[in-house]
């Protein structure tokens, strides 16, 4: 068991037998393979604390609401994980589950410091199925804890929200939470549980879940109950957003490279369909420390070359990006260093334009009565609290 949980195995689980349940339903996963090749400069992440989360979210019919919700501000959470010091890198992973008989059970998409693309996933979900109350929780906190690529640091901290509104299937012949939960907690996982509405059937296997992973419960309203401002500096910051994105060049192999255009496909996808809230959102994680991971990806040459990290001339020329290829090596140089310069001076709009938005923020929420009931402060409580076990400090209150 990892440094961080050794106080955990004290206390003793008493659980009833369990059936494994190996039987996975089909998934769609997305995957960062690392690729070998001597001249690859990847986004650093040596010495940096790492907090992955898993968003485990029922998309039966009775969650559109929720949905939304999740694709409304699932950047402002990124924000509000990675404010923490040390500032952490920060992964998110999906699961999406319905239940034996719709469309599909579970779809998964991999914890990923790639949030474009992971954000590109969750935009494609969409609210259907269902029937019968209970639904197949069971097997989508199997894939959580079982399926994703969880960090091996020991000082991660690693948490799971399951979020949905109906209670697990029990009568399935497959492994049940009780057991599920140990697993996680053998891994060094944290559970949350919240409930959206009020269903009484909900509440009793939530709130054992919750107290089983060492997590919290929550309950809010159908909709998730997150609040979602509208600021007068979401359009500029969204429009900055986008031209600081194409500041990007990527190098490398073929393989590097194509894997990099996807990411930027996952860019291009979230510009064209996401709400400005969204992409003003994005453009606020993405210009802090926290978010150089996802707006950079790897081999990234801009930053690479201005930063010192590489050298053009260590590059073979079929590994350079194709828009510096047929220049010279002078005029290559005087090209990145343009994009250098634009870049610093978008990033420092977007920060002087995102302080202004915090500041506007800030007087929206004491205008409200300071929101402590919404889901984003206790969100932001219960993530202050189980980190601080991996050494994360959360000072100024969740983003919004």
């Amino acid at each position: 068991m990892k440094t961080k949980l050794l106080a955990i195995t004290l206390f003793t689980l008493t659980l009833g037998a369990v059936v494994y349940y190996p039987q996975l339903s089909a998934t769609t996963k997305l995957v960062q393979t690392p690729v070998n090749h001597h001249i690859t400069v990847s986004t650093p992440t040596t010495n940096k604390p790492r907090v992955d989360v898993v968003f485990v979210l029922d998309t039966t019919g009775s969650m559109g609401g929720l949905i939304q919700t999740a694709k409304d501000k699932i950047w402002s959470i990124a924000t509000t994980m990675a404010s923490a010091q040390p500032t952490p890198e920060i992964r998110i992973g999906l699961v999406a589950y319905r239940d034996r008989g719709d469309q599909y059970v579970t779809r998964r998409v991999d914890l990923s410091s790639d949030l474009d693309s992971v954000y590109a996933a969750l935009m494609d979900f969409q609210a259907s199925g269902g029937g019968d109350t209970p639904e197949s929780v069971n097997e989508a906190l199997y894939d959580a804890v079982h399926q994703m690529s969880w960090s091996q640091d020991d000082q991660a901290y690693q948490v799971i929200f399951l979020v949905g509104d109906a209670p697990p299937h029990m009568d399935y012949n497959e492994a049940q939470y009780p057991a599920i939960v140990k697993d996680a907690l053998d891994k060094g996982i944290v559970i949350n549980a919240i409930q959206c509405g009020e269903m009484p059937a909900t509440v009793a296997p939530w709130t054992q879940i919750a107290g089983l992973g060492h997590g919290n419960f929550f309950q809010v309203e159908q909709a998730g109950g997150a609040i979602a401002f509208t600021t007068p500096f979401d359009n500029k910051i969204a429009e900055l957003s986008a031209r600081l994105d194409d500041t990007r060049l990527y190098y490398g192999t073929q393989e590097e490279k194509a894997t990099m255009k996807a990411k930027v496909a996952a860019t291009d996808k979230l510009h064209a369909s996401a709400s400005v809230e969204s992409r003003a959102r994005r453009g606020v994680f993405n210009a802090a420390a926290g978010g150089r991971a996802n707006q950079l990806g790897d081999n990234e040459l801009v930053s690479a070359v201005a930063s010192g990290a590489l050298q053009l001339d260590e590059i073979e020329a079929e590994a350079l990006p194709e828009a510096l290829q047929p220049m010279a090596p002078a005029e290559q140089k005087v090209y990145l260093a343009g994009l250098a310069q634009k870049r610093d001076e978008i990033q420092q709009q977007i920060k002087d334009l995102s302080a202004d938005r915090d500041g506007y923020l800030a007087k929206k929420v004491e205008e409200a009565g300071g929101l402590d009931d919404s889901l984003d402060r206790q969100l932001f409580d219960a993530v202050k609290e189980q980190a601080e076990i991996a050494g994360l400090e959360y000072e100024d209150g969740p983003s919004y």
